[in-house]
């Protein structure tokens, strides 16, 4: 068995603060990370996401970069994913995400479940860098 988490990072060419306006709005979420949402909706204050009606929760905006979040699938256990934006250098930064493994998820299925957040990230660092 692998470790019980696994660090993944993608540097971007543009200020941390640039990165983190927007991947801190979750109306941006299908222009990058697919491996998370496809569709995201918002109902009042809540965020939902994908077909199933899974909720997002997102840490409340803030002055450090923390893009923590939370998705509660119906029926299932609430999934913690921590992530960051932090400055490297003037006019670049690093999107930082950790993935937690799962109880009873196989090494194959956290290789996966890697690959597909380190696909997102890169989709990040693509699409604020042609935006910019």
């Amino acid at each position: 068995m692998t470790s019980a988490s696994r660090y993944l990072s993608e540097h971007i060419d543009l200020p941390a603060d640039r990165v983190y306006e927007f991947a801190a709005d979750p109306a941006n979420l299908p222009q990058w990370a697919s491996g998370l949402a496809t569709t995201v909706t918002r109902e009042g204050d809540r965020w939902l996401i994908g077909d199933d009606g899974a909720e997002l929760i997102f840490t409340p905006r803030n002055d450090h970069g923390v893009l923590d979040h939370w998705v509660r699938p119906p029926g299932a256990d609430e999934v913690y994913a921590p992530m960051r934006v932090i400055p490297a250098g003037k006019d670049s930064s690093e999107i930082m995400f950790t993935l937690l493994r799962l109880p009873g998820t196989t090494d194959e299925e956290f290789d996966r479940d890697a690959g597909l957040v380190q696909a997102d990230l890169s989709r990040l660092k693509e699409v604020v860098e042609r935006a910019a």
